[in-house]
């Protein structure tokens, strides 16, 4: 096996004296280099990582296989591994969606710093008083994956985003209360929406149909969704398919504001948010909804 090693390098070496280049392949090199460090980061947290393990520990096994001529597992793997991509693209084409969206993307790509932080503070205000009024809400926040395709219905407004007109959307006599608020280039550009609902078996039990519609439109893009549950009053922020709960107005705004200045746009984890952020992860009671789709 060594002989084997000190041949490779050999030839290795051979071929670099009469190709290599040192201007032409370092920034090959720096390219290649840059562009999986930057594949790493963006797959960091999800179940890419576990795949792309599975895929190396597969690789290794089979080249294993080849060398020490174990060739019933040598031909099992070589049926196996031609079609991987694919099944892996099949399996996953969700996370890979959700993935490339996040490539390039922003906060709010044309509103300014003070702008956006306005929109926060209204956005945590009308949360919480709703939630003391027992209202339910939902208030998706667009960022640069558009969520024309998938939010159905609702009434364009294309309005200035307050406390107030979130808040008197949603009231039980609003017409518009019944559906989601959308927040698009810094303005309410629809109210009343119906969203996607996740077709995720593993969520907490009580979950209703405002979070899971919530859960529904952040597997699908970058959007972040605050939801004010009418049941139990409590808020919650959902961005990447994950939901943090029990959310009060202080918490909510370090929460929202860390998530909306993420590059990755992921939930802070409670240790990292700590002192300011440190609501829970708990199951809460099913809510009522007068419609089955996003209301919840």
């Amino acid at each position: 096996m060594i002989e084997a090693l000190w041949a490779l390098l050999g030839e290795l070496w051979e071929y670099l004296a009469v190709n290599f280049d040192p201007i032409r392949d370092t920034i090959d090199i720096a390219l290649v280099a840059l562009g999986i460090y930057w594949l790493l980061l963006l797959i960091r947290g999800t179940r890419a990582v576990q795949i792309l393990v599975g895929l190396i520990v597969l690789l290794a096994t089979s080249a294993a296989a080849q060398y020490f001529q174990l060739d019933a597992l040598r031909m099992t793997l070589d049926v196996f591994l031609p079609s991987a991509p694919l099944i892996v693209i099949v399996l996953f084409q969700a996370d890979i969606r959700r993935a490339l969206a996040r490539v390039g993307r922003g906060f709010f790509p044309t509103v300014s710093a003070e702008q956006a932080s306005q929109i926060v503070e209204d956005v945590v205000r009308a949360a919480q008083s709703l939630a003391q009024k027992r209202v339910g809400a939902l208030i998706v926040l667009e960022r640069e994956t558009g969520l024309r395709d998938l939010i159905e219905g609702g009434t364009p407004l294309d309005a200035e985003v307050s406390k107030d007109l979130l808040v008197s959307l949603f009231q039980p006599y609003s017409p518009l209360h019944d559906g989601a608020a959308v927040i698009h280039n810094g303005r309410v550009a629809k109210a009343g929406g119906i969203l996607p609902l996740t077709q995720r078996a593993d969520l907490p039990e009580g979950l209703g149909t405002r979070h899971r519609a919530a859960i529904g439109i952040t597997e699908e893009t970058d959007a972040v969704v605050v939801v004010v549950s009418e049941e139990t009053a409590s808020i919650s922020l959902v961005a990447g398919g994950e939901i943090l709960r029990g959310l009060d107005a202080p918490r909510l705004r370090g929460a929202l504001s860390r998530v909306l200045s993420s590059d990755r746009g992921e939930l802070p984890t409670l240790a990292d948010a700590e002192p300011v952020l440190t609501a829970e992860r708990v199951a809460e009671p099913a809510e009522r909804s007068p419609r089955a789709r996003s209301a919840g």
